[in-house]
C-alpha cells in the first residue's frame, strides 16, 4: 500500500516569489503543497496601509498566480482572519504543516503570527519559519552582524525541488474584486487616490527586466545622480517595491550585484567608466536596507516610542494639525518641499534625499511628532516597508541620539537639487510664471513681479508657513538640550550598543570603534546627505 504523501502549506506574506523562496522549496520537498495567500482585512485597515499598497499587492499576487501555474501548480487566496483561514484548511485538508518566511513587520502582523503559533501548538501543527533578507532574529547587539549579512548573501539561491506535488484548494470567490473598505483616513486630505497609469507601469514592471536594465543600463550614474528628483527616476534601480513585496529577493540581488561587478572588472577603461564606483555604491545601500530592518527587528517597540527615551516629550504635545494639514497637501509654501510631497502623492515614490527632507521640514521646521507624519508617508510609499520606514523617519527626526542632526534647509535644497526650477514648475504649476530665481523663493518677490507672474503669494500660492532660520535655530536647541549630560550620552550609548553600525571592525570593543555615533543610511532609497543647513 503506497504511503499517503504528508500536506503542507506556504504561506506566502511579502514574499510573492517562486525563484529563491526557501519556504517554498521546503514546502514543496516536505509534501503535498497548497499555495496560501490570505487577504485580511484588518491588516488592510490599519493607519501605515492603504488601498493604493493594496492594487500594487493585488499585482504580484497575480503575478505569483502565473508562476506557480507554470509550474504545474495553484495559489489559495482566502478572505478572512488568519487563524480561521487555518481552521477552515485544517477541516479540509485534515493534518498538515506550515511553511513561511519571517517577517519583520508592525506590531500588528507580529500579534498576528504570535496568534498564529497559539493556534498551531493548540492545534499539533508545526510551523517552519525561514529568514528573510539578511535580518537575523534574536540578534542581542550589531557585534558580527555585518559578517553574518554577507555570509547569508554568499548562500546559494534556493532551488525549487524537481519533484512536486500540488494540492491547489478553492479560492475565495472573487477574491481579485475584493478592496479594502475606504475611510477618511485612507483619503485623508485626498491624497491617496488612484496613481497615474505612468507610474503604475514603472511600479509593475517585471523585477527581472528592471534589474537588468538598472545593472547594464540605467546604473552607471546611480552615485552621482540619485540626489535630484530630475535624475533620480531613472539613475536608482526602482526595485524597492519588488524588495517590499518579495518578488524578487535580496539574495538575488545581491549576487547579480557581485556578478556585474566582476563583469565590470573585465571591461577595458573605456567600457567600465563610471560603473565601478556605482555598483559600489549600490551595493552599500543593499547592505544598509537589511541594517536598518534589523532595527526593529531588535526593538519592535520603535514603531511607538523614540530611540532614545531623551526625546520622550519634545514634541508630543506641540503637534499643529494645520501645520500637518499644509504638509500633506504640499502647501507649506516653500516650492521645493510642495513639489517633491506632490511628486510623491502622483508618483507613490520619491528618492532617499527628497524623503529625508520632507521628514526634516516637518519634524523641525513644523516641529510634528515622527508618529502622525510616519503613517502618511507610509500610505503613501508604495514601496513602504515597515524595518526600513520607522527607523528612517525616527533618523531624520532627530530621536536616535546616535546620528547627526540634520536640519535641511529648503532653499538651499531647493537651488542645489532644482537649478532652474523646472521640477517646482511642473508641480507648483501656479509659480510656473517666475524666473530661475524667484520661483525658489516666490515670497521674495515684488507685488508687480507677482503680478506678471499670474502668482499672488498668500492668494495663489501660500507665504512660507514658518521662518525657517528661526524654526531651525529653535529645533536644534531643543535637541541638542537634551544630548548634554551624562544620563543622555549612557542612554545614547545603550543605543548604539544594540542598533549602531560596525563599520570597520565589527569584533572589536574598544572605547573607540564603539563611539555612540552612525554614518547616514544607505539604500537604493537612501542617500548620504552632504551639508544641508
Amino acid at each position: 500500500m503506497t504511503k499517503p504523501i504528508p500536506n503542507s502549506i506556504i504561506w506566502f506574506k511579502r514574499d510573492l516569489r517562486v525563484e529563491d523562496n526557501a519556504a517554498l522549496c521546503e514546502a514543496l520537498l516536505h509534501g503535498s503543497t497548497t499555495a496560501l495567500y490570505v487577504i485580511e482585512p484588518a491588516l488592510w485597515q490599519q493607519s501605515d496601509r492603504s488601498a493604493r499598497h493594496w492594487h500594487l499587492c493585488r499585482h504580484h499576487l497575480l503575478g505569483l498566480q502565473q508562476q506557480l501555474a507554470r509550474l504545474g501548480g495553484g495559489l489559495t487566496v482566502r478572505v478572512g482572519e488568519m487563524t480561521t483561514v487555518l481552521s477552515q484548511l485544517h477541516r479540509e485538508l485534515g493534518h498538515f504543516e506550515l511553511f513561511a518566511h519571517e517577517e519583520t513587520g508592525s506590531q500588528w502582523t507580529f500579534s498576528r503570527d504570535q496568534a498564529v503559533l497559539d493556534w498551531c501548538r493548540s492545534n499539533g501543527i508545526a510551523w517552519h519559519e525561514y529568514a528573510q533578507f539578511g535580518v537575523v532574529r534574536g540578534l542581542k547587539d550589531r557585534d558580527g552582524w555585518a559578517k553574518l549579512w554577507r555570509q547569508r548573501m554568499q548562500l546559494d539561491t534556493a532551488k525549487l525541488p524537481p519533484h512536486r506535488h500540488w494540492q491547489p484548494l478553492p479560492s475565495t470567490p472573487d477574491w481579485e474584486s475584493w478592496q479594502p473598505n475606504r475611510s477618511d483616513r485612507d483619503n485623508v486630505f485626498g491624497a491617496l487616490e488612484p496613481l497615474d497609469a505612468s507610474a503604475w507601469q514603472v511600479h509593475k514592471a517585471q523585477a527581472t527586466a528592471v534589474l537588468d536594465d538598472f545593472l547594464t543600463q540605467r546604473g552607471e550614474r546611480y552615485h552621482l545622480e540619485m540626489s535630484s528628483p530630475h535624475s533620480a527616476v531613472s539613475a536608482c534601480s526602482r526595485l524597492s517595491a519588488h524588495l517590499a513585496y518579495g518578488s524578487l529577493s535580496m539574495r538575488s540581488l545581491v549576487q547579480a550585484t557581485w556578478q556585474r561587478q566582476k563583469a565590470v572588472k573585465t571591461l577595458p577603461a573605456t567600457e567600465r567608466r563610471t560603473w565601478p564606483k556605482a555598483l559600489s555604491a549600490f551595493h552599500g545601500r543593499l547592505h544598509w536596507h537589511c541594517h536598518f530592518m534589523q532595527k526593529l527587528e531588535s526593538e519592535p517597540a520603535l514603531e511607538f516610542r523614540n530611540f532614545s527615551k531623551m526625546y520622550d516629550g519634545m514634541r508630543e504635545d506641540c503637534f499643529n494639525p494645520a501645520h500637518f494639514a499644509a504638509w500633506c497637501r504640499g502647501e507649506t509654501g516653500y516650492p521645493f518641499v510642495d513639489a517633491c510631497m506632490r511628486f510623491l502623492i502622483a508618483n507613490g515614490w520619491i528618492n532617499f534625499r527628497m524623503r529625508a527632507m520632507l521628514v526634516s521640514f516637518a519634524s523641525y521646521d513644523l516641529w510634528l511628532h515622527w508618529r502622525e507624519t510616519a503613517h502618511y508617508l507610509a500610505r503613501l510609499f508604495l514601496d513602504y516597508e515597515t524595518g526600513i520606514h520607522y527607523s528612517q523617519v525616527q533618523m531624520q527626526s532627530g530621536t536616535t541620539g546616535i546620528n547627526t542632526v540634520r536640519i535641511y534647509n529648503p532653499v538651499k535644497q531647493s537651488k542645489d537639487q532644482d537649478p532652474n526650477g523646472n521640477f517646482i514648475r511642473r508641480w507648483v504649476p501656479e509659480l510656473s510664471g517666475f524666473d530661475d530665481t524667484l520661483v525658489h523663493q516666490p515670497w521674495l518677490a515684488t507685488t508687480a513681479q507677482q503680478t506678471q507672474a499670474g502668482c499672488l503669494i498668500g492668494e495663489h500660492y501660500p507665504a512660507p508657513i514658518v521662518d525657517h532660520a528661526i524654526a531651525a535655530r529653535y529645533a536644534r536647541e531643543q535637541v541638542y538640550a537634551r544630548r548634554r549630560g551624562a544620563e543622555a550620552q549612557a542612554e545614547h550609548a545603550r543605543v548604539f550598543e544594540q542598533h549602531g553600525s560596525r563599520k570597520n571592525n565589527p569584533r572589536s570593543t574598544s572605547r573607540q570603534s564603539r563611539k555612540p555615533r552612525e554614518a547616514s543610511p544607505q539604500l537604493d532609497l537612501l542617500e548620504k546627505p552632504k551639508s544641508n543647513v
